[in-house]
């Protein structure tokens, strides 16, 4: 089992675990805020399963109908978290109307707020774990579901304070209202979710550092060639895409040009780990004099 497949199972596992909780906590005090807290770690199960379907999916070699690969599986899960995640928060909303109609008192607050504090700091531990990882394997399903529990421990800290401010004024109204907050925040988080994984999806360019990462790259080790151009990229979870056309006096020959070509393919998979590079060899009068990376 590949380690996105054991981070994905963990996150599904401890999902279970934390709800189980959350809902012990909402059952023992019958608090509003407690139930959108609640609420929120059934959607954190349901989308650690996406995303251990989508590892699943995005670990799949190319094949015939898909010869780039699988890797964009990763961005649907996100997206469907997203989704998933503003549902939520308008169910918590329509919770929350409820309580100011019908504000009612707390039952056993302080059992049911520590039971919900340690499934925070269990959401927490984990939600570092996922985003550290999950950026190092270049997995989007696992970063967005890092950062979606992370917003998940700050609404759970925020529903805490929440609850023991009413029970310390007796303003029982605080519930329902910390419970509105927490779905504003959720449907935050959901569209920040989203919109990065939409981004991915629509072949956005990878990151400036990165670029210039690529760029440095080409120019090192083109040793032979007048100049790249036209240089494209992209990111496909955890593949990035390398485009360009590479430049090569008119009497090169086709062996000396395929040298070239692989010297720098060799060096761009060390550099930027699960690239796929593509070099379209042209020669010397389709210079443009202009390019990206001009070659000494």
């Amino acid at each position: 089992m590949s380690r996105k497949m054991k981070l994905a199972l963990g996150s599904l596992v401890l999902g279970g675990i934390v709800l189980a909780l959350k809902t012990l906590a909402w059952w023992l005090t019958g608090s509003v805020a407690l139930l959108s807290d609640a609420l929120e770690s059934t959607v954190n199960l349901a989308t650690a399963f996406a995303a251990l379907v989508a590892v699943q999916v995005a670990a799949r070699p190319a094949d015939s109908q898909h010869p780039w690969g699988h890797h964009k599986a990763e961005y649907f899960s996100a997206v469907l978290e997203g989704v998933m995640i503003c549902v939520a928060a308008l169910f918590i909303l329509h919770q929350a109307w409820e309580g100011f109609q019908s504000p009612r008192v707390i039952d056993a607050p302080l059992t049911g707020l520590v039971i919900n504090a340690v499934a925070t700091a269990l959401n927490g531990a984990w939600a570092l774990v996922l985003i550290r990882r999950g950026r190092s394997l270049r997995s989007p399903a696992l970063v967005a579901d890092g950062k979606h529990l992370w917003t998940d421990v700050m609404t759970s800290v925020g529903v805490a304070a929440g609850v023991l401010l009413a029970l310390l004024t007796g303003w029982w109204l605080l519930d329902p209202l910390m419970a509105v907050l927490v779905a504003v925040n959720i449907l935050w988080s959901g569209w920040r979710v989203m919109s990065s994984s939409l981004s991915g999806l629509l072949d956005e360019s990878v990151p400036d550092d990165e670029l210039a990462r690529i760029r440095d790259v080409i120019a090192e080790n083109a040793d032979g060639a007048v100049e790249a151009h036209d240089l494209r990229t992209r990111h496909a979870g955890a593949a990035t895409f390398v485009e360009f056309h590479l430049v090569v006096p008119g009497e090169t020959t086709v062996f000396d040009a395929h040298e070239i070509c692989d010297r720098i393919e060799h060096a761009m998979h060390d550099a930027v780990p699960q690239s796929r590079v593509t070099i379209h060899v042209e020669p010397e009068h389709k210079s443009k004099h202009q390019g990206i990376v001009v070659l000494d």
